[in-house]
This record gives C-alpha cells, sequence and structure tokens, in this order.
C-alpha cells in the first residue's frame, strides 16, 4: 500500500465512523489536516514497534518519542516526505493497567482473526476482535478510557488535527463556525489521548454521540473521537505545527 492510499483509507474509516465530521463544509474538502492521531496498544502486530517498520515504508521517518506515564502512554511523532498529514502514534502500555482489566482486555484481543492481524492496512481496517460487552466497556472505562475506546474502535484514527493558519482563519472564528454546527468543545490541552505543548492554541471537538451495539445485543451512545483545532500563539513559519504540538518535557530520546 502506496501512503496515498493508506491515507485516504484513513480518511474514509473516520468519516464513515464520524459522519458528523465527514459532513462539516466549513473549509476546502482538500484541505489536509496538519496530523492524524491514531491509537494503538503494545501487544502482538498491533505495536508501535511492528507497524512504525510498515509505515517506514510509506515514506514516513520517526522524529519523536514521547512517553507521558501519567497516560499510559508511547509516542510516536511521524513525519511524510512531503507536505502531507504528519502522524501522532499513541501506544497505550498494557502493562500500566491493573491485573483484571489488563487481563480481561488482553483475552478480547486474543479473540482476533488471524487474517485480521497481518497486512499494512491494520489502522484503517476496523476493530479486529470482537465488541466487548457493556459490562466489559464500562470495566476498562474505569481502568483507563483508551482501554475502553481500544475495545470498541480496536486500533485507529482518533482525531484529525487542522492547522488554522492553513484553513487561512482564526481559531476563534473557526471555532464560532463549529459552535453554529451544534459542536462542543474543550479549551484545554488535553484531547482525549495525549497532553499538548503550551506553545499552541489547542481546541477538541468530540463527535457526537451515537448508538453504539454491544455483544449482547444492548444499544449505547457513546462518542468515540472527534476533530482538533490548533494555532501557533506566535507566528512562524520554520516549523510545522505537528513539531510543536506534544509537550517538550515528555521528548524522550531513543537509546
Amino acid at each position: 500500500m502506496q501512503r496515498e492510499e493508506f491515507v485516504q483509507q484513513l480518511w474514509l474509516d473516520y468519516v464513515h465512523t464520524h459522519p458528523d465530521l465527514g459532513g462539516l463544509r466549513l473549509w476546502p474538502l482538500s484541505t489536509s489536516a496538519e496530523y492524524l492521531a491514531l491509537v494503538t496498544l503494545n501487544h502482538g502486530p498491533f505495536a508501535a514497534s511492528k507497524l512504525n517498520v510498515t509505515l517506514a515504508r510509506m515514506g514516513y521517518r520517526s522524529v519523536g518519542y514521547y512517553a507521558m506515564a501519567d497516560k499510559g502512554l508511547l509516542v510516536y511523532l511521524l513525519a511524510p516526505n512531503d507536505n502531507s498529514s504528519w502522524l501522532v502514534l499513541a501506544e497505550l502500555q498494557l502493562g500500566t493497567l491493573s491485573k483484571a482489566p489488563r487481563e480481561a482486555l488482553t483475552q478480547l484481543i486474543s479473540q482476533s482473526h488471524p487474517a485480521d492481524c497481518k497486512g499494512q492496512n491494520l489502522l484503517c481496517r476496523g476493530r479486529p476482535w470482537p465488541m466487548p460487552s457493556w459490562a466489559l466497556y464500562q470495566q476498562l472505562l474505569q481502568a483507563h478510557p483508551l482501554a475502553a475506546w481500544l475495545a470498541v474502535m480496536g486500533p485507529r484514527l482518533h482525531h484529525a488535527g487542522f492547522d488554522c493558519s492553513t484553513i487561512g482563519e482564526s481559531i476563534d472564528t473557526l471555532h464560532s463556525h463549529l459552535e453554529g454546527c451544534g459542536m462542543i468543545s474543550f479549551e484545554s490541552q488535553q484531547n482525549d489521548i495525549f497532553s499538548v505543548s503550551p506553545l499552541i492554541k489547542h481546541r477538541f471537538y468530540p463527535a457526537m454521540p451515537q448508538k453504539t451495539v454491544f455483544n449482547l445485543g444492548d444499544e449505547h451512545r457513546l462518542c468515540l473521537g472527534g476533530l482538533a483545532l490548533v494555532q501557533k500563539h506566535v507566528g512562524d513559519d520554520h516549523e510545522r505545527i505537528a513539531e510543536i504540538l506534544l509537550p517538550f518535557h515528555t521528548r524522550c530520546e531513543m537509546a
């Protein structure tokens, strides 16, 4: 799979999962996201160490490695060899979960069909394991929100982040437009996955709650991802926002 096809598949999966976000027409459809935030976990073929090998073949190079111990995450910043969207690959560390939820999530993942655990499209083919029960989802949600999200969604694109300067509008103007579409944001340095650097302005808009059917047939409405707007505090054309997106104190040197 070529990088262009990979990004297209990611985007198609994203708008299919979040039709409310896919239906927004507040900027040209040709506008590329500044970054795509993907979530996976350190287990088997879904581990970042395996996925990064595949992504490297598509022309992505690793330019940053971050550890967020309070969130149980390792985060990899990957740059394409052109001006397209950067990737932010967040890997949940199963070892940070307590024993019961860790074993429950591992047992769920072990039910994946072997054919769904290989190939180049592991991040855009949907959840490879069975849908969890509502009780298991609640157990995982209490242990770690991303563990619950992964149980329902699988390794996947969580949200797209758009640079307001690329769109040509201020973050406040775009925020007003999104509010007019019924999108509610929280203005903070959080986006349901990782912390964001204070060097940028950031708003995250959760997707509209949608009906989710769990494995015993019970239905519940969940928010499962969203959209982010980012803007530099000070104009600077020498670096991409993706390069200063994550807090500097979380950056690690590869051993």
